[in-house]
């Protein structure tokens, strides 16, 4: 041990004795560089202010953090921001609003049309997920900007799965940049990749893994699987924000069918806490019925068809000031847009 250990202190160039090395105080550059670190701008991140007035956990989707803030802001660059002779997007787009004159249409009214669409309906839940979403970037350093993205996800017979996740333009509102005809994601013209990954086979009989039920008992039981630990479930109700969470983490691994959309329909009519706002176009351009859940220092928008009850969007908004991340009461911090 003694020869190999003399044999390394040969190898190494530095002498222990060097004062690059040696403990002790920095000299004045080492200082200043030191400086620079603490006080510089930090790195834009990606966050969800709403997680700290509900206190709840993230969810398990897929999320830019900072290491794809920089993808996207570095590599995506004109796709989602444009060149430096295009304005910038420094804000997240302003909340939908609820057309003027429109009538409220509640829950239990919308349950029998749900219902009737289930009957009619032959559609099949389908593991995979095709969304556009927009949510807003946070930095300490910076005015907050728009991180949209739209991400297929399919599912193929042997249990691996594909998905491609791109950057949209916030010049060109609710244009799809993906295609999923013949079950495969494929590009169109504009929009920039952030990532593509295949993942291999994987089985699961727990939600959201496992298929949703089509009954409303059964689908409560399902998402209180997701929403609570093992240890809290019990047998209280889920709350309204505990429900539109769970169902926010399942729209992003299903595609659900007009029974399981009839069914939830049920569980949003009888849970409470969703107020009819009456009639809404989507970021899409498609027409739906409004409810509105208003928590502390945030709202959250569902938007549900008006025929079949489906779940096409979700939106949440400041109702209060964040100075903490430079945006104002009624921005918009993050809204969802399922598509089938």
């Amino acid at each position: 041990m003694a020869d190999e250990l003399e044999l390394l202190r040969r190898a190494d160039p530095v002498p222990d004795d060097g004062p690059r090395f040696a403990d002790g105080p920095l000299d004045a550059r080492a200082e200043q560089r030191l400086r620079r670190l603490l006080d510089g701008p930090r790195p834009r991140r990606r966050a969800r202010p709403l997680q700290a007035f509900r206190g709840r956990a993230a969810r398990t989707r897929l999320v830019w953090g900072l290491a794809a803030c920089a993808v996207v802001l570095v590599i995506a660059g004109n796709a989602v921001l444009g060149d430096p002779a295009t304005p910038r997007a420094v804000a997240a787009p302003l909340p939908l609003t609820v057309r003027a004159g429109s009538a409220p249409v509640p829950l239990r009214d919308l349950v029998p049309l749900a219902d009737a669409a289930a009957a009619a309906g032959s559609l099949r839940p389908r593991k995979g997920t095709h969304v556009q979403s927009w949510s807003l970037g946070m930095s300490d350093s910076g005015p907050p900007v728009t991180l949209p993205e739209e991400r297929v996800v399919r599912w193929r017979a042997d249990a691996s799965h594909t998905e491609l996740v791109v950057a949209t333009d916030p010049r060109r509102p609710g244009r799809p940049v993906l295609t999923d005809e013949g079950g495969e994601p494929h590009l169109v013209s504009d929009g920039q990749v952030i990532s593509r990954t295949t993942y291999p086979p994987m089985w699961s009989d727990a939600p959201p893994e496992a298929a949703p039920p089509h009954t409303a008992a059964r689908l409560r039981a399902y998402l209180t699987e997701i929403a609570r630990p093992p240890a809290a479930r019990g047998t209280a109700p889920l709350s309204t924000a505990e429900l539109l969470d769970a169902v926010d983490e399942l729209l992003d691994h299903w595609t659900l069918g007009p029974r399981e959309s009839a069914a939830l329909v049920r569980l949003f009519a009888a849970t409470g806490g969703l107020r009819p706002a009456g009639e809404v176009t989507d970021r899409l351009g498609r027409p739906g019925h409004a409810y509105v859940y208003d928590a502390r220092g945030a709202r959250r928008m569902l938007i549900l068809e008006p025929r079949t009850g489906a779940v096409l969007g979700m939106e949440e908004t400041f109702t209060e000031d964040a100075p903490e991340y430079g945006v104002r009461a009624g921005a918009v911090m993050s809204y969802s847009a399922w598509m089938r």
